[in-house]
């Protein structure tokens, strides 16, 4: 199911797939969704749950897998990956696309007023709590802490937003 807000802008090209499953895709007032977003229904029974004021810049994919919950006032840069899903691949004697996909870790979870720049990798588990900034390329897969500056390094060097 597909649920667009009649406030929400959403590009004529930007490419939003039904889910065969049965999973809500649901987008929020105001929300603007560029040109060659794509969202896949794919490894999971997540929903995909837009907030309001949520800006998705061009080249974009979203895979709803474990779930992704995008808060409220969010901006995501350009050429961003999510992934809430992973493939279990420890049995040698079969090929990974035959063996299906791990235990979730939660999904993906952004909290209020964050900020992802572009080309960033969000994976299962990765939690951005209120008012985090997410630098350029970053790649996460864990917990950030509110109002944090992450770029990419190691969790102990993470500073907090002034």
């Amino acid at each position: 199911m597909i649920d667009i807000h009649p406030t929400a802008r959403v590009s004529a090209l930007a490419d939003i797939e039904d889910s065969v499953r049965g999973t809500r895709i649901v987008v929020g007032a105001h929300a603007v969704i560029d040109s060659f977003v794509k969202v896949k229904p794919a490894g999971g029974m997540g929903d995909l749950l837009i907030g309001e004021h949520v800006v998705i810049n061009a080249g974009c994919v979203l895979y709803t897998g474990n779930g992704i919950r995008i808060g409220n006032h969010v901006a995501i840069a350009a050429n961003c990956t999510f992934a809430p899903v992973n493939h279990a691949f420890e049995d040698r004697g079969r090929l990974i696309r035959e063996q299906g996909f791990l235990p979730s870790k939660g999904g993906i979870v952004i909290e209020d007023d964050v900020w992802i720049g572009a080309n960033c990798v969000l994976l299962d588990g990765a939690y951005l709590r209120q008012g985090c900034v997410v630098g350029a390329g970053s790649i996460v897969r864990g917990a950030l802490d509110a109002y944090t500056v992450y770029a990419g390094q190691p969790l102990s060097a993470v500073r907090k937003r002034q």
